[in-house]
């Protein structure tokens, strides 16, 4: 076998090896906060504590592991405020604000804990009012950290804030298996490069050899 044979041999399995293998992850454990215009959610810009949503708007909660704003989760259901505070009548000197609150899937829950069903609920509350209050009148038990970090909304989780986790995932969906649980067209595919690549090396050795 040549020298540029075996490096570029040698390059390609090390290729392989790291286009298939897992990469690491690190996102935070926390409760996202959501505005919601029409049908669709927005990341809010401020916290539960400073915004002040008018009578009639629709904010979203959602429990999940996410790396920043653009990777994290939305709150899940489709309830508007019509429906959400239906059984709520409105009163003079208040606002009523719609809460959908998602406790996440289990993948997502903190170690021995299960998180509860996803809900909504109506709260009435002062034309001041913020998101925190709201939260106050229909979800306790509440719980936040010294830097006032909403940690649990309705006891949930039991402990644990903003907590960094890492996860595996893949590098690339290329090297994903296919849904038939076999190897993926990816690895298939650098196989048979590896197999031409070695047959081209052994007939390089030989020419060389005879040459």
């Amino acid at each position: 076998m040549t020298r540029r044979a075996a490096l570029l041999f040698t390059a390609l399995l090390i290729a392989l090896a790291g286009g298939t293998g897992p990469a690491q992850a690190t996102g935070y454990r926390y409760w996202s906060f959501w505005e919601r215009d029409g049908e669709a959610w927005t990341y809010a810009t401020q916290g539960p504590s400073t915004a002040r949503p008018a009578d009639g708007s629709v904010q979203g909660f959602r429990f999940a592991v996410s790396e920043d704003s653009q990777d994290a989760s939305q709150p899940r259901g489709e309830a508007g405020f019509t429906t959400i505070c239906a059984g709520t009548p409105a009163r003079d000197g208040q606002k009523r604000v719609a809460l959908v609150i998602d406790f996440g899937t289990a993948s997502d829950a903190p170690s021995g804990e299960t998180p509860p069903a996803s809900r909504t609920a109506c709260a009435r509350l002062a034309p001041d009012g913020t998101t925190a209050d709201a939260l106050a009148a229909v979800a306790k038990p509440l719980r936040y950290d010294a830097d006032a970090l909403l940690c649990a909304i309705g006891g949930y989780p039991e402990k644990g804030c903003g907590e960094q986790v890492s996860s595996e995932r893949k590098a690339s969906p290329a090297s994903e298996a296919g849904s038939g649980g076999g190897p993926s067209l990816g690895i298939v595919a650098g196989v048979a490069a590896v197999a031409v690549l070695g047959a081209a090396v052994g007939w390089q050795a030989r020419r060389h050899r005879h040459g």
